[in-house]
């Protein structure tokens, strides 16, 4: 029996901010030879690592300072980094920002009970299956707390929740995994330990999934042999640009060097 498609938030953003990014991301064995190692996405790996390690150790109560520290030095991935003084200046503010995780913790309130650290999540949506992770799936009071960490951010708001793919999607699966449960989502700045939640209610998380169906069953049925790339702003730090340059409707909205 063949195995359903799929598609993640992450797939889904990439290609609300650029088709021909996640062509070449997902689509072409072009592209893979172009993709390079980000020191941005080994540091955040390595903080979502260790804070998975230790939640995975069933201690449900404040986080301890030494196990975080200890679970990140285990963790740590040294890749991407152009040389070993900016790793070290990354490790060093990635245990800073460990360090204030577990006193900003320590002094405040508890979440709640965590019921789930990195979560599969899944949901049917007509010919293909909306797949992702959850960071953190806790039950506050009543509420299914869906949480994540964001270790580029320092600011984040109510609004910012609310209009983020990613944590629309994971309410929406998360709705399914606790049927008649309220469900939030909360985006945690690791930078700052600045935190924002808003609560989902059933009608928007409807308007979600029938938004999420439509962009998921664009990307599946996208005709890629007739679309041409063009320009944008993120085109100057993008790995696959040399590759969009090789076709000549894209070349020709390049400017021209006299």
């Amino acid at each position: 029996m063949a195995r359903r498609p799929t598609l993640s938030p992450s797939k889904l953003s990439c290609y609300l901010a650029c088709p021909h990014r996640y062509y070449w991301t997902y689509e072409s064995g072009q592209g893979q030879w172009f993709l390079k190692t980000r020191s941005y996405y080994a540091f955040g790996l390595s903080l979502h690592r260790a804070l998975e390690a230790f939640h995975a150790t069933g201690e449900t109560g404040l986080p301890s300072t030494e196990t975080l520290l200890a679970a990140f030095d285990e963790k740590w991935i040294d890749a991407g980094y152009a040389s070993a003084d900016e790793m070290q200046a990354a490790y060093g503010e990635g245990k800073e920002i460990l360090e204030r995780f577990a006193e900003s913790a320590s002094g405040a309130a508890s979440h709640g009970k965590v019921l789930h650290v990195e979560k599969s999540l899944r949901k049917e949506m007509g010919e293909w299956d909306l797949i992702g992770r959850a960071d953190r799936i806790d039950e506050v009071e009543d509420t299914i707390m869906v949480i994540d960490y964001k270790s580029g951010r320092t600011q984040v708001t109510p609004a910012d929740v609310a209009e983020d793919i990613a944590m629309g999607c994971y309410a929406l699966m998360t709705r399914d995994l606790y049927p008649g449960r309220p469900i939030a989502a909360t985006l945690y700045a690791l930078r700052s330990g600045e935190e924002a939640t808003h609560r989902f209610e059933d009608a928007e998380l409807d308007e979600i999934a029938f938004a999420v169906r439509e962009l998921g069953d664009r990307v599946r049925t996208h005709y890629w042999e007739e679309f041409h790339p063009r320009p944008k702003g993120l085109c100057a730090s993008c790995e696959f640009a040399v590759l969009c340059r090789r076709d000549p409707e894209y070349a020709s909205q390049l400017p021209q060097v006299s």
